[in-house]
C-alpha cells in the first residue's frame, strides 16, 4: 500500500524508530499505527536478544538533587557514536524524570515504572532497537541525607552522590564529590568495610611482613600498620584531600563544619 511520507513522521515522532523502520512497520501492518508501534517494539526485542551477549562501556550518567534526595542513574549503549547523540541523553533524562516522579528506592523498582505506555525495561528494549546496539540500565541509585550533591564527570561516564549529615558550603560538597569520583574509595570510614575485608587485609599485611623478613613478635604490629594504609587508601573519610595532603577529607569537612560528614555515598563508573 502506498505509505505517506506524513504518517512515517508521525509514528518516528511516536516510537523514536528510524525513518526506514517506520515505513516498513506501516507497510506490514497495512497502515495500522497501533499494529505498526508493536511491529517497531517486536523488533527492539529482537535486536536486545541478538545483542544480549554484547559489551555496554558507553553512554551517559545523569544526576539530580531534589531537596535532601539525591538520584543518579546511567543508560548504556555501545559506541561512543550512540551515547553522544541527543536523543540518547534525552531518553536518559527522561527515566530520571520517571525516577523522581516516582521516588524510586531501587532499580527493580525503577524498571517496574511506565514511561508513556511502556514499562522503563521495555523502554529500554525499544531504545536497543531504535539504536541497532545492546542498551541497558547498569546503574541506579537514590540517597537521602540532610544534604546531597552529585558530581558527574565532564565525560558522562562516572560520577558520585554524596550526603551529607548537615549542610555544608556547596564548595566542600563539590569537592567531596569530585574526591570520591577522582579517587574511588570503597566505603565511608573503617566501620563501613566488611569485617572480612578487614581479615584479609590484615592477613595481607602479615604475610608481606613475614617475607620481608620481619620478627614474628612483630607481624601483628605491622599488619595494623599496613592496615591503617589501606584504610587511608580506601575509605572516604581517611584520604588525604587532592588539594591539600596534608588533611584528610574528614579534617577538611569539619574544618568548614564542626561535627559534619558523610552518611551516603554511590559511585558509578562505565570504565570499572
Amino acid at each position: 500500500m502506498d505509505i505517506k511520507a506524513a504518517d512515517v513522521g508521525k509514528l518516528r515522532k511516536m516510537t523514536g524508530a528510524g525513518m526506514m523502520d517506520c515505513k516498513k512497520a506501516l507497510v506490514e501492518a497495512n497502515g495500522d499505527f497501533d499494529r505498526a508501534q508493536e511491529i517497531i517494539r517486536e523488533k527492539g526485542k529482537l535486536v536486545a536478544s541478538k545483542r544480549a551477549d554484547r559489551t555496554a562501556t558507553e553512554g551517559v550518567v545523569v544526576g539530580r538533587i531534589i531537596g535532601t534526595k539525591g538520584y543518579m542513574l546511567c543508560l548504556a549503549c555501545e559506541t561512543d557514536f550512540v551515547a553522544i547523540n541527543e536523543g540518547f541523553t534525552a531518553t536518559a533524562e527522561s527515566i530520571m524524570e520517571v525516577a523522581i516522579a516516582n521516588d524510586c528506592a531501587d532499580m527493580d523498582a525503577l524498571l517496574a515504572c511506565t514511561l508513556g505506555d511502556v514499562t522503563i525495561a521495555d523502554a529500554i528494549t525499544e531504545k536497543s532497537g531504535q539504536t541497532g546496539e545492546k542498551v541497558e540500565l547498569p546503574f541506579y541509585a537514590r540517597v537521602e541525607a540532610a544534604m546531597c550533591h552529585c558530581y558527574v564527570h565532564t565525560n558522562k561516564k562516572l560520577g558520585t552522590l554524596i550526603g551529607f549529615n548537615t549542610e555544608v558550603a556547596e564548595t566542600v560538597a563539590h569537592d567531596v564529590a569530585m574526591q570520591a569520583t577522582a579517587m574511588a574509595p570503597i566505603a565511608i570510614d573503617k566501620e563501613d568495610c566488611s569485617p572480612e575485608l578487614v581479615d584479609k587485609e590484615r592477613q595481607i599485611g602479615r604475610e608481606q611482613a613475614r617475607l620481608d623478613g620481619k620478627p614474628e613478635a612483630m607481624l601483628d604490629k605491622i599488619a595494623e600498620g599496613k592496615l591503617n594504609k589501606f584504610y587511608a587508601d580506601a575509605t572516604l573519610l581517611n584520604q588525604p584531600f587532592v588539594k591539600n595532603n596534608k588533611q584528610t577529607i574528614r579534617q577538611y569537612i569539619q574544618t568548614e563544619v564542626k561535627d559534619a560528614t558523610v552518611v551516603a555515598f554511590k559511585r558509578f563508573s562505565l570504565s570499572d
